[in-house]
């Protein structure tokens, strides 16, 4: 079988710090090399594979202002489309764009969808709903006008995670600066549990941070490391009490919180979205439904095994679970295909 899989080029497969989509994508890819099939991953040119790597756009364009996303991404998406008679199966990452291309080639594809970026984009998943295939992430991200060849949830190699029994004295909150992601309220759990906070993360709403988190960095009663990369990641989840994740959105799958499990770090979330799907509520977490809840959580976090964090992350969200849950997906549309 030969598969090509398409990842975004926002940033580098797999990502030096931030890029969920770049970082799921390759650890499909490495997975399937693995399991000895022939790998094609169409990246940005400083991306790193162990296998066949394919590239017209040398840099993230999220990491050069320099490059038009539009014009790089149609070059990209073209640059496989043309040549996808090379491969039995399409795996596309990139979202809706890469769809209109399905009905004027001849090789199945599969597509990956990550979520949902605004109700407007739908149309195009409708359009070709009958004509590919589309695996959701969750099962609370499916859309309700859309069919599914199935769920397959984002898996992570356990040796790139650093499990720790005994915690250090902080609360953590790993991810995007954005109010979706509700940083704002992890600050506040923080403050009304007693327990320090550190912050790490792409700001990626500017505004919201000077307003919302930076007068909390500035007075002392948090740390703003940043957008740390894979090294550090591992170091500040595996050694916090908890992950705090108060999202404030349907948040279709949230990489962050199977990353804390890997860890042996329990999560505290707002239980909605894909939450309950990846927490086992007072076992590898808890699911609670405002700060209020969350304050209490924190109170609770001794009863937690974090040995038994590690191993649920490792029996659902493994990169081997994940990817021969794809070999089989694959299987099927090819057979569908023949």
């Amino acid at each position: 079988m030969k598969v090509a899989i398409l990842s975004p080029i926002a940033w580098r497969t797999p990502p030096r710090k931030y890029g969920p989509w770049e970082q799921v994508a390759s650890n499909i890819a490495e997975g399937l090399l693995k399991k000895g099939i022939d790998v094609t991953l169409f990246a940005t040119g400083d991306s790193t594979t162990s296998g066949q790597l394919e590239s017209v756009c040398e840099h993230p364009y999220a990491e050069d202002q320099s490059i038009d996303p539009k014009v790089w991404e149609c070059l990209h998406i073209s640059h496989l489309m043309e040549q996808a008679s090379c491969f039995d199966i399409i795996h596309n990452h990139f979202d809706f764009l890469p769809l209109t291309y399905s009905r004027l080639i001849d090789t199945p594809m599969i597509t990956t969808i990550h979520g949902f970026s605004s109700p407007k984009i739908v149309p195009v998943y409708k359009k070709y709903n009958a004509s590919t295939a589309y695996i959701s992430i969750s099962n609370a991200d499916r859309h309700p006008e859309l069919d599914y060849l199935g769920t397959i949830y984002h898996g992570l190699n356990p040796e790139d995670f650093t499990f720790k029994k005994d915690k250090k004295h902080y609360l953590l909150y790993f991810g995007r600066i954005h109010p979706d992601k509700g940083a704002h309220a992890a600050i506040e759990i923080a403050r009304r549990a007693g327990v320090p906070l550190i912050m790490a993360g792409l700001i990626q709403d500017q505004q919201y941070y000077e307003t919302a988190i930076k007068p909390s960095v500035e007075s002392g009663q948090v740390r703003y490391l940043g957008n740390v990369g894979p090294i550090e990641r591992s170091k500040l989840l595996s050694e916090a009490m908890a992950l705090l994740h108060p999202i404030f959105f349907d948040e279709p799958f949230g990489l962050s919180v199977v990353e804390a499990m890997m860890c042996g770090t329990p999560a505290i979330a707002y239980d909605r979205g894909s939450m309950p799907e990846l927490i086992v509520n007072g076992v590898t977490g808890f699911l609670v439904r405002d700060v209020t809840e969350a304050v209490g959580s924190v109170a609770l976090l001794a009863q937690l095994d974090p040995l038994r964090c590690r191993e649920h992350a490792k029996t659902h969200f493994s990169t081997v679970t994940m990817v021969e849950a794809y070999i089989r997906a694959y299987e099927m549309v090819l057979h569908a295909r023949s």
